[in-house]
């Protein structure tokens, strides 16, 4: 077997030597080989080798595989580590035996071999592995030579594919800890032993800071980097990545920083209405979204929501102890599900029930947007001491909810959501009002989870659901141990 035929180029850390016969060997959904590039590159051939890459952060039914919800790869599973296995969403409204896996989550009694977390490691390394070959193609001397692509649009593309390197990495390494690095195409099993290994943390971190600065580099300074397709990694985009590794690494000055340097820029700013940043007839119209996939209708090969199919199916429903976070009259619960209806409108992107069950649905996948910057950047001047500033921030968050007209076109009534007291100087109380109001503006948007941990409180308020303090790191899928022949360790717990 040729490893690059394989559509998995790292195919000993995706799925150990898989066998030709696999599903895996078939072509993923609009990927063009490494042979098809070599034997005739042209523009736009490589520049399809970095559009490629945006592919594994979709929501599309099916980009890996064909209905293999064993495996946890029928769709990218964000919702189920992040939203099922956290305090704010359940798999379905009427609890059954379907995709039993998925309940697993909802009480932490998975093991290993749950096909959650090969989904998840999956499509991360997917990912990796088609932006490394466009990093390879674009970082060829002699191929860039042969075809004279204009350095600006070469920038471009390098710059979006160190972006989404980061950014698969930076999902691996706080679902997993340690995880393989795997920086260039693999050409012969014995780079692929020599990979099959895990790399501490804190050089996948620092990998993940160096992807971000060669993007930010690389990038045009403008809110669009192509006009006519919005949806590509901005200089905006990378900025707040850097904001939030830092976030997450608890360098608070940091934050602050690159925050700053991305309201110099001029792009951003909270929307007037809470929905629009989901409104799927407003896509890229708006002035909060930083970060998204474009998922669009009637496309070949198809490029639409999938998630909404599972909504319309029955799947994703919000727990009860989601629904009573909400304060009274707060307009955004609505916006995020409503609950009479059974539609999860932030995620079908309409607030009529357009889109459910449909699996070619244009309602985009947002990854970053104003909003939760905002809150990063209250918590970092929090940690910092900076009450009142801390208070300002979570304050013009809880404005613009209260200022949104609700689902039925209403104002909300007069003293919905009113301000905190800015001469509050408790840090515990300003931190339970940071953590409250990131729950409401955010839920579903797959951040709960990793917000529980980050604060080490994932014990505090999962831990009458089965949840410990080994969790913190969900395991290694036990396939890819078994597949490496134990070179692949597994996290302490499992």
């Amino acid at each position: 077997m040729n490893l690059k035929n394989n559509i998995f180029f790292v195919a000993l850390i995706l799925l150990m030597f898989a066998s030709c016969d696999s599903f895996l060997t078939e072509d993923p959904i609009g990927l063009l080989t490494p042979e098809q590039v070599d034997l005739d590159p042209t523009v736009t051939s490589v520049e399809y080798s970095v559009s490629s890459g945006y592919q594994l952060l979709s929501g599309t039914l099916n980009i890996i595989g064909n209905w293999a919800w064993d495996e946890g790869t029928v769709t990218r599973n964000d919702f189920i580590l992040q939203d099922i296995a956290s305090d704010d969403m359940q798999k379905k409204w009427n609890p059954d035996g379907d995709q039993a896996w998925m309940d697993q989550f909802d009480n932490f009694s998975f093991i290993a071999s749950n096909g959650g977390f090969n989904g998840i490691w999956s499509y991360n390394y997917e990912g990796i592995s088609r932006v490394n070959t466009a990093i390879s193609y674009l970082t060829d001397e002699e191929m860039m030579g042969k075809l004279n692509m204009e350095s600006s649009l070469k920038n471009r593309l390098l710059g979006e594919s160190y972006f989404l390197r980061a950014f698969y990495y930076f999902d691996l390494t706080t679902i997993f800890g340690d995880v393989p690095l795997l920086l260039v195409p693999l050409t012969s099993f014995e780079e692929a032993y020599e990979v099959a290994v895990r790399v501490d943390k804190a050089k996948i971190w620092e990998q993940i800071a160096s992807d971000l600065a060669n993007a930010k580099t690389l990038l045009p300074s403008q809110k669009f980097p192509v006009e006519t397709e919005k949806w590509r990694v901005s200089k905006g985009a990378v900025i707040a990545m850097q904001a939030k590794v830092a976030l997450y690494n608890e360098q608070w000055q940091e934050v602050i920083q690159f925050i700053e340097e991305m309201e110099s820029l001029g792009y951003y700013e909270l929307n007037t209405n809470y929905f629009d940043s989901f409104d799927a007839s407003k896509e890229f119209m708006d002035d909060e979204v930083i970060f998204a996939y474009d998922h669009e209708s009637s496309q070949t090969p198809r490029k639409g929501n999938g998630l909404c199919a599972l909504i319309g199916w029955g799947f994703i429903a919000p727990e009860s102890n989601f629904i009573d976070e909400f304060e009274a009259n707060d307009p955004r619960l609505a916006y995020t599900v409503d609950v009479e209806n059974r539609n999860v409108n932030k995620l079908l992107g309409t607030l009529d029930g357009t889109n459910k069950g449909n699996g070619d649905a244009s309602s985009n996948r947002i990854y970053i947007r104003w909003a939760d910057v905002v809150l990063w950047k209250a918590e970092a001047y929090l940690e910092l001491g900076n009450s009142e500033e801390s208070i300002d921030l979570i304050n013009e968050i809880r404005q613009r909810a209260r200022n949104s007209v609700n689902i039925d076109g209403e104002v909300p009534v007069a003293g919905t959501l009113p301000a905190y007291d800015r001469s509050e100087s408790d840090s515990n109380v300003i931190k339970s009002w940071l953590i409250h109001e990131r729950r409401c503006e955010l839920g579903f948007e797959s951040h709960r989870m990793n917000d529980l941990k980050r604060w080490g409180i994932a014990v505090d308020v999962l831990g009458t659901r089965g949840f410990s303090e080994h969790h913190h790191y969900y395991p290694i899928p036990q396939g890819e141990i078994d597949k490496s022949g134990g070179s692949i360790t597994q996290n302490p717990g499992y």
